[in-house]
């Protein structure tokens, strides 16, 4: 059975790496808080798209270290999920150039 019983078994618990990709997470949301600083005081729409592009970029870095520890046959669920709640943060950050483009 090998490593194929590990994906399905559901007891994924590493408190070091769960806090390490809080860390990466919080750490692409300042810089996209950042972002929509400039964004707040240039109203450009090219500050304005940094939004979600630094989100949808930390998505993809994240899911970069995904693959990463499931090859080191580390808790990789974790990072998937950092991953995917990145993801869904760059389309609510959509909203952002939206709105640049139509002030």
């Amino acid at each position: 059975m090998g490593s194929d019983e590990d994906d399905v078994e559901k007891r994924w618990h590493n408190p070091q790496m769960f806090r390490s990709a809080v860390g990466y997470v919080v750490a692409v949301v300042v810089v996209a808080g950042v972002a929509l600083t400039f964004y707040a005081f240039d109203h450009s729409v090219l500050s304005a798209a940094l939004v979600p592009t630094i989100t949808f970029l930390g998505g993809v870095g994240a899911f970069i270290r995904t693959y990463q520890v499931w090859r080191a046959e580390g808790t990789w669920p974790i990072w998937q999920g950092a991953g995917w709640f990145l993801l869904a943060l760059s389309l609510v950050c959509l909203a952002v150039p939206g709105a640049a483009m139509m002030s």
